[in-house]
């Protein structure tokens, strides 16, 4: 996902001031006392990354007429639980590489990279209980364990061939979409919105949420190292078999199950194979799935009266439709 792009789609000059502000005061909250925690915790904020979490924060922000600067908050909230979670996945994965450059425990070790997590984990407390509220801490506390449980059934689906795209589903809503869906929530709570608003936008990110994750993963095996900042195909070699994989099984599972397993034993290069996960049948196949959820998205902010915002939540689920195409 490409900011510039994103900056096209959202013509709101003053959400990119705001994100900004953002940028810079996300650095301000993580700093620690330990400057060792300091360097490490903020590793992979230096990175880049596409803020797409906090975007739809402030995005979501727009619907109401609070004080942006509680806005602003919640974005960073969102983006801390985000990051924290990224740290703590590649400990789980033993990534080697994350945005780029070399994953956090590697450069440093997995029980840095955990305490650090921790750390942005219980900044984003502190950040909304001091400015946000009670109701927003209870929020990112109930979605942080969401997005654990998700996290946990991918764990338990590793490497295994006989789950199906109902489970994979259950993952991406608690992995992803849930988290994409508090962004808004969030977001639009701290703006002081109506409770019909605020439901409506909250919908809406939990299918584009999904929309997000599928699009995703049909660019983890059609796109180049360079542009996903890891290898092609990492999470069939990490054993995270998503939705075009799933699609693949079900089609010719003998097949399909004796290349994952040549592919697990290094029997074959996974290079070799990308192509029958990587066909127009099975992007077209995904694509049903994303189309579904591209409907509901679309249908839960049709009471959004200020066609300016829905307009631009259209386009951004155009956006991410496109990426699989």
């Amino acid at each position: 996902m490409d900011s510039n792009e994103l900056s096209n789609i959202i013509p709101i000059p003053s959400l990119w001031d705001n994100l900004e502000k953002l940028e810079k005061r996300l650095f301000e909250v993580t700093v620690s006392e330990d400057t060792y925690l300091t360097e490490i915790s903020q590793y992979l904020m230096e990175a880049g990354g596409k803020r797409f979490r906090p975007i739809i924060s402030l995005l979501a922000g727009e619907l109401g007429t609070e004080n942006k600067d509680k806005v602003i908050d919640a974005g960073i909230s969102v983006e801390l639980i985000h990051l924290g979670s990224l740290y703590h996945d590649d400990v789980i994965d033993e990534a080697t590489t994350r945005r780029g450059v070399e994953s956090t425990n590697r450069k440093w070790n997995a029980t840095l990279a955990i305490l650090a997590g921790d750390y942005l984990l219980a900044r984003s407390s502190e950040l909304a209980a001091d400015n946000l509220g009670l109701e927003s801490v209870k929020l990112l506390a109930s979605t942080y364990a969401e997005l654990v449980v998700g996290q946990t059934k991918e764990v338990q689906f590793s490497f295994d061939t006989k789950h199906g795209t109902d489970d994979y589903l259950e993952v991406i809503s608690g992995k992803t979409a849930s988290l994409i869906r508090t962004s808004a929530k969030l977001g639009a709570m701290a703006s002081n919105s109506s409770p019909e608003l605020i439901e409506s936008i909250s919908s809406w990110a939990w299918h584009s949420g999904i929309i997000f994750q599928i699009t995703d993963d049909i660019l983890d095996l059609n796109s180049d190292t360079e542009t996903l900042g890891k290898p092609a195909g990492n999470d069939i070699l990490e054993g995270t078999y998503t939705l075009p994989v799933l699609l693949a099984l079900e089609k010719d599972r003998i097949k399909i199950e004796d290349i994952l397993h040549q592919v697990k034993n290094s029997e074959i290069e996974l290079v070799e194979v990308l192509q029958e996960f990587n066909n127009d049948e099975i992007v077209e196949e995904s694509n049903k799935f994303v189309n579904h959820h591209f409907k509901q998205s679309n249908e839960a902010i049709k009471n959004i009266e200020d066609k300016k915002i829905s307009n631009i939540l259209n386009n951004i689920n155009e956006y991410l439709l496109q990426r699989s195409n």
